[in-house]
């Protein structure tokens, strides 16, 4: 690297120690999901939101709480339920005392919002949620207001076989940049989370970062070079996906109705130029791509009932591509 990137190679260098000092004090509450925080903060860091999937009782809303703590941000978190409207989390407009009208903010407006049981609320509110995320602005009565930087959205959702829910369409999954699976903890670290939590124990977390810096290694992020090699190994995993194209596999013909689009290759780059970073290298290798991979693709591609039929899990079918 020239002499020229010396303050990107300092940026990086200061990245992968923000993350290290961040993974330490979340450790200090979130015992285990070592994977489940480092994609979250990966997400984080390359501007993309992410989606939590996991049964009730895995600490998702603590583990998002806790990551707001640590970033000195803002947070808050609305919980979906099937009567709630549009307007509940955007906010609306009200008549003042002065018989004008004020826009009174909904909970949108905060820098980490946790969205709880995303699949629980009806497809409208769940719309004006996923637009928020993509235009990073609410539109109310024809007036645009722009959400405060950085914004991160984390939804929470319970797998589908449960009672009343709305799933998501795939083409608004898209606009997540991660599905973290979360799963049950080992004997080991579920019997160290009963000890901390039914003691009286309390733990003060520090800051680590501001939202500033939150934004200066975002910027920083898109920075870092990238091999054609490795772009090209991205792009072609993304595109092996999509059944009956020139590139697909056997597996993905046999089993996938249809394959990821475009967005999940700037997702895979992304993402693997933002886990390079965090493990203290300067651009990113395969190994990079593969490490994040099943993140960005387990909700951009749609199984057959042949799939279905003979137990071929999304994980199977990415694995065998890698």
């Amino acid at each position: 690297m020239s002499s020229s990137n010396s303050s990107d190679v300092a940026a990086i260098n200061d990245l992968e120690r923000s993350y290290q000092n961040l993974k330490t004090e979340i450790g200090k509450i979130i015992v285990g999901q070592d994977d489940v925080v480092k994609a979250v903060l990966i997400s984080l860091f390359s501007n993309g939101h992410s989606l939590l999937v996991g049964v009730p009782g895995l600490a998702k809303t603590l583990l998002v709480s806790t990551i707001s703590e640590v970033l000195d941000l803002d947070f808050k978190r609305i919980q979906f339920t099937p009567d709630l409207m549009p307007s509940d989390i955007t906010g609306s407009e009200i008549l003042d005392e002065n018989r004008h009208f004020k826009f009174n903010k909904g909970p949108l407006f905060t820098n980490i919002l946790l969205a709880d049981e995303i699949n629980r609320t009806p497809p409208k509110t769940q719309a004006a949620l996923l637009e928020a995320m993509q235009e990073r602005s609410v539109t109310v009565a024809g007036h645009r207001y722009p959400l405060s930087k950085p914004f991160f959205v984390l939804a929470t959702q319970n797998p589908i076989e449960q009672e009343g829910t709305y799933p998501l369409p795939e083409a608004q999954l898209d606009r997540f940049m991660f599905n973290i699976p979360l799963d049950y903890p080992s004997y080991n670290e579920e019997v160290e989370v009963v000890r901390s939590t039914t003691s009286d124990e309390k733990y003060v977390l520090k800051n680590i970062l501001t939202g500033e810096q939150i934004l200066e290694f975002q910027s920083l992020i898109r920075k870092i070079p990238i091999a054609d090699n490795v772009l090209e190994y991205a792009v072609s995993l993304a595109t092996k996906t999509r059944p009956n194209t020139p590139m697909a596999t056997a597996d993905v013909n046999n089993y996938i109705s249809w394959g990821a689009g475009p967005r999940a290759s700037q997702f895979l780059v992304l993402g693997a130029k933002c886990h390079a970073a965090i493990m203290g290298k300067y651009s990113p290798d395969k190994e990079d791509v593969q490490a994040i991979a099943n993140y960005v693709l387990r909700h951009r591609i749609v199984r057959n009932y042949k799939a279905e039929a003979e137990g071929v899990s999304e994980e199977d079918i990415i694995k065998n591509l890698l």
